[in-house]
């Protein structure tokens, strides 16, 4: 089937990547929206286990499971209000049955989706590459949307996206593999080596473990020599962002800020630009 579509014309790989960018998002909101707590309801588990308590039998609940709802009144949201984008648009931002605010996450995160969907089919044509490249930015609007809301970036996510980059690498899709492994062991390290020097040189912690795996996981996708750019880029862009925010009052100076949304900001723009980056500032 996918062999019958990179034939079509680009214009329409380009729209079927949209709207299937589109759909996607729609479902990358609730894996934004259940994932994180999920992983509370098994901390608390875990916690009450570890106490001698008995936690009972939970209602079930994961990606599929209870069906989605309004957030304020629990109302069941149905097929035509679930349409990407357009509804949000349609309802005026509010729920149809309480009037409750919708956030604007998600028309956002659907949107963005369609958007890296149909960007990466230009680049790149609907094909294998395709489908790699898609998994890899998908991935990571989900984890910068996760971390900026609850500055968490889960495992089921970046060590799947770590195995991701080196399957990917195998064949020499991005970079060799030799490459992918120190980038992946290097992309750990060099966080690690930072958390540890301020930690022993102010006594807290400067970052979460799940920044080092995330780093790792772009290191195995885009190799060792992108580590520097993707460190660069997502500290520049950080430092401008914070600034913003506390300029505006938005921010705390001792207010922790997540940086999990720009390290995958980075990345990106690594995997797509990375090289002619490189290039450029090595001849500057």
């Amino acid at each position: 089937m996918l062999d019958a579509v990179t034939t079509l014309p680009a214009g329409m790989q380009i729209a079927l990547a949209m709207l299937l960018g589109l759909l996607i998002g729609s479902f990358l909101n609730v894996v934004i929206h259940r994932l994180p707590k999920m992983m509370e309801r098994q901390w608390l588990a875990e916690c009450t286990s570890l106490q001698g308590g008995d936690a009972g039998e939970q209602p079930r609940y994961n990606l599929f499971y209870p069906p989605s709802a309004c957030v304020h009144c629990q109302a069941p949201i149905r097929a035509w209000q679930n349409i990407p984008v357009l509804s949000f648009l349609l309802q005026r931002g509010r729920c149809a049955s309480c009037g409750g605010a919708i956030a604007w996450r998600y028309p956002l995160v659907e949107l963005v989706s369609g958007l890296l969907l149909a960007g990466l089919a230009w680049r790149w044509g609907l094909g294998g590459y395709w489908l790699w490249a898609s998994g890899f930015a998908l991935t990571l609007l989900v984890l910068a949307a996760i971390d900026a809301a609850t500055q968490l970036l889960p495992d089921d996510l970046t060590y799947p996206l770590l195995w991701a980059g080196l399957l990917f690498n195998l064949d020499n899709g991005h970079v060799p593999l030799e490459q992918a492994v120190l980038g992946a062991v290097v992309g750990y390290l060099v966080l690690w080596g930072v958390y540890w020097l301020f930690k022993l040189a102010t006594g807290k912690e400067g970052m979460g473990y799940g920044d080092f795996k995330l780093l790792a996981a772009l290191g195995a996708w885009l190799g060792w020599q992108m580590i520097p750019l993707i460190i660069l880029l997502s500290s520049l862009v950080g430092a401008i962002v914070g600034i913003a925010l506390l300029a505006r009052g938005k921010q705390g100076s001792a207010q922790p800020m997540p940086f999990g949304p720009y390290l995958a900001a980075a990345g990106l723009i690594a995997f797509l630009w990375g090289k002619p980056i490189v290039a450029w500032y090595l001849g500057a």
